[in-house]
């Protein structure tokens, strides 16, 4: 029997619980989601295991028959590593890990890898870094006897106990962390507030939906484009022409995703930040996508997340040049009908972007009729 060799690639089993209170065609979209996630984190899919249950158990997620069944896959797969679709506690974690014997991973940390593998300014990494420390942090089980050791006030105790003080480090570095991060906020705000020559206009949107690719078309700029979830982390920042005389500054910013970790958003709110002081926003979306509608739904729920929901937008259908696009596009304009179709690959639609982005702007930005926006 040829055995898997297991020295080229980590092996990954996605894993997911479908309960009641999930639709059953988003749940299954998800899991194709998290095997695109798998990939682009370096690991290659060996096999997927789904469980409906009411609702998850509390000790192994999977309930104890269904926990053997994912035991004897990793087996078969030769996988070192479970990924779960589901966002795992840390008792859970901790039990599979012990009942399967490989990695255990859920989307949360799964995410935190790539954006670990991808950020490349000093932000993004403390950004990143500030994450993860968190998400350790949420991952060390507090057993009952711990717990009955805390001291306090009018309480007579050991002090700190063991876990306290083997989590202080972590603690103080989160702290530093966000102290850091806090000082380079302050000095964007500090630029933020001082005149701006031209108006801003920020790219927002799903993950792979290709704002990188249209920044560079509008701008002829050569920002990183990869065909992958979060290809690229950082903000990047461009002069675009709208007409011989108009010019604006063209922002692309990281992608959005379901159920992106609230750390995440946290850790990124200097970078996010972009989106709430834009002049006006492009919500970019893949109109090729067959679910487009729950992309569109996530970039408006995250948008409100990071307090950006009123800041003036134009939705943007893009990739409209592929086949699987045609009826997306026509049910999504049916439901949105000041949503523009764009190919940023073909050049489709770019023209018809670059006037509604003028005719918005003169609606919602005072300074588009100052001189200084004509560029002379």
């Amino acid at each position: 029997m040829k055995l898997h060799d297991t020295t080229r690639v980590e092996r990954a089993v996605l894993a997911q619980v479908v309960h009641s209170k999930m639709d059953v065609l988003e749940a299954a979209d998800s899991l194709l989601e998290l095997g695109r996630l798998a990939d682009t984190a370096g690991l290659e899919v060996a096999g997927q295991l789904t469980q409906n249950r009411e609702k998850p158990d509390g000790g192994t997620f999977f309930g104890a028959g269904k926990v053997e069944d994912l035991k004897a896959l990793v087996a078969e797969k030769a996988a070192n590593t479970v990924i779960f679709d589901n966002e795992l506690g840390a008792i859970q974690a901790y039990n599979l890990a012990k009942a399967l014997g490989v990695r255990i991973m859920d989307r949360t940390e799964i995410i935190l890898e790539i954006f670990a593998r991808r950020a490349r300014s000093s932000e993004a990494q403390l950004q990143v870094e500030l994450a993860q420390l968190q998400f350790q942090l949420s991952r060390i089980p507090v057993t009952e006897a711990q717990q009955r050791f805390k001291g306090g006030i009018g309480m007579k105790g050991p002090g700190e106990s063991h876990l306290q003080l083997r989590n202080a480090p972590l603690r103080r570095r989160i702290n530093d962390l966000k102290k850091r991060l806090e000082e380079i906020q302050s000095r964007q705000t500090t630029r933020d507030k001082t005149k701006r020559e031209w108006p801003v206009v920020t790219m927002v949107g799903y993950t792979n939906a290709g704002k990188s690719t249209l920044l560079n078309v509008l701008t002829d700029a050569d920002a990183y484009v990869d065909d992958r979830l979060f290809a690229t982390l950082d903000t990047k920042t461009r002069k675009a022409w709208l007409s011989e005389k108009r010019q604006i500054l063209l922002t692309d910013t990281v992608g959005f995703i379901r159920n992106l970790p609230h750390g995440l958003v946290a850790s990124f709110r200097s970078t996010l930040n972009v989106a709430v002081q834009a002049d006006l926003l492009l919500v970019v979306v893949d109109a090729a996508y067959p679910r487009v509608d729950d992309h569109i739904a996530v970039c408006r729920q995250t948008l409100a997340e990071i307090g950006a929901q009123d800041v003036p937008s134009l939705l943007v259908l893009n990739k409209c040049d592929r086949g699987s696009a045609d009826n997306a596009v026509l049910h999504v304009t049916e439901k949105y009908p000041q949503a523009l179709p764009v190919s940023a690959r073909t050049g489709y639609g770019l023209d018809l972007l670059k006037r509604a982005m003028t005719e918005e702007l003169q609606k919602c930005c005072a300074l588009w009729r100052l001189p200084s926006a004509t560029g002379k």
